[in-house]
């Protein structure tokens, strides 16, 4: 089994397991159900692992692994390592108190991503804000009444943004409406602060930030979304569509094809990288 979890989070680790695991399954000719019955587990609970949706317990990976036919002990010991891997909390789970579950798994992939394809219709992407403007997002504008979970939600915003700062940091393209260069976010010192910040993380090669001009606004997608993009094989490219009251993760792939088409036409929409700056620049000169 090759080694492809280097400095991936546990998310992704569990979908690489899951992934290995189902083709093991494929290729031995057994059936969802077939697997189930052996580990004393329900088919959708095989589909759940094998998607890398929950927890993987070594027993049944062992069990598993005898019914596909694997007696290398070498290999055998390469997959329960990996499961060992899959099981170790990532930093984020520090802040579970404060944070939905449904949001977990997406923290996760993100660390994960080699790619990551944003589009926002009313803020700039939440791996490009400050502070302050994640604050005054997090509060509903009133920041000086922040409460314990706002401040822990901000903190967990600033920490994702690490990633961008690695060696290995994924690529950042976020397309952006024309009206959140002008939405004064937090009032006037804190959207000039946030120009600022984007102004500056643009100018890093991996980070590229477009505006839609007003009268192309609307016509390439209805609202927010997100496509991460990973290097391993055994990891599907993932859309991630947030709602006011959790999230959704698109991975099948007529879906992931749909939001590509759209990140297409917005990369049509919208104005170029260099003319997106100048935009950037005159709405820090207004604000």
């Amino acid at each position: 089994m090759r080694d492809t979890t280097d400095d991936k989070g546990p998310t992704a680790r569990r979908m690489i397991l899951g992934s290995q695991l189902r083709r093991l399954r494929e290729a031995a000719g057994y059936s969802r159900a077939d697997a189930g019955y052996h580990i004393r587990a329900s088919e959708s609970k095989i589909s759940r692992l094998e998607l890398g949706r929950v927890k993987f317990k070594g027993r049944d990976v062992e069990d598993l692994l005898t019914l596909y036919g694997v007696q290398d002990q070498t290999q055998r010991a390469n997959f329960l390592e990996l499961v060992d891997q899959s099981s170790q909390p990532g930093w984020w789970q520090k802040f579970n108190d404060y944070m939905p579950r449904w949001f977990d798994d997406f923290v996760g992939l993100e660390e994960a991503a080699a790619r990551i394809q944003t589009y926002e219709l009313q803020f700039f992407p939440g791996l490009l804000q400050t502070r302050e403007y994640a604050r005054a997002i997090m509060t509903h504008g009133l920041p000086e009444h922040a409460s314990e979970a706002a401040d822990a939600r901000v903190r967990l915003r600033m920490r994702r943004q690490r990633l961008l700062f690695r060696p290995d940091a994924p690529k950042l393209w976020a397309v952006v409406d024309e009206s959140v260069l002008y939405r004064p976010i937090g009032g006037r010192e804190v959207h000039r602060a946030q120009l600022d910040q984007v102004l500056e993380l643009t100018a890093m090669p991996h980070i590229t930030v477009q505006v839609v001009p007003y009268e192309r606004s609307g016509y390439a997608a209805e609202g927010s979304f997100t496509l991460l993009r990973f290097s391993e094989p055994e990891l599907p490219n993932i859309g991630y569509v947030e709602h006011i009251a959790g999230g959704v993760y698109l991975d099948k792939p007529d879906d992931v094809e749909l939001i590509g088409r759209s990140l297409d036409r917005l990369a049509v929409d919208a104005e170029t990288p260099d003319r997106s700056r100048q935009m950037m620049l005159k709405a820090r000169a207004d604000a």
